[in-house]
């Protein structure tokens, strides 16, 4: 939870969505490998009222190439987890977020010749 001051030196509690330790562990562990296969470079992390949102960049200049989403509003329905690409098409949804990373750990398979 975070505090504003209002005006008038009135603090007024809002709520916002966040990655907890646990969620965050799993995150910054595929985050790890995908760095050290040399796919991903840099990442950002927004906590807003609604949604939390890890973002992973190629390039530190660019747009993210992938988002990691948590909507808590969602878990009843779709799930609260999310990645979406580049181009805003949800790759894959649902409740457990491990699963959900699962989208994203292909890239770490390649053909050992």
């Amino acid at each position: 939870m975070v505090m504003h001051l209002q005006p008038g030196g009135v603090f007024n509690p809002l709520e916002e969505v966040a990655f907890d330790r646990k969620e965050l562990g799993v995150i910054l562990g595929l985050y790890g490998r995908m760095v050290a296969a040399g796919e991903w470079r840099d990442y950002g992390i927004s906590h807003l009222r609604d949604v939390a949102i890890f973002s992973v960049f190629k390039r530190t200049a660019e747009h993210p190439i992938y988002r990691i989403e948590k909507r808590p509003k969602l878990a009843q329905r779709q799930g609260q987890y999310s990645v979406i690409g580049m181009d805003g098409q949800i790759l894959k949804r649902g409740h457990d977020l491990k699963t959900v990373l699962r989208v994203l750990e292909r890239k770490l398979i390649r053909a050992v010749e």
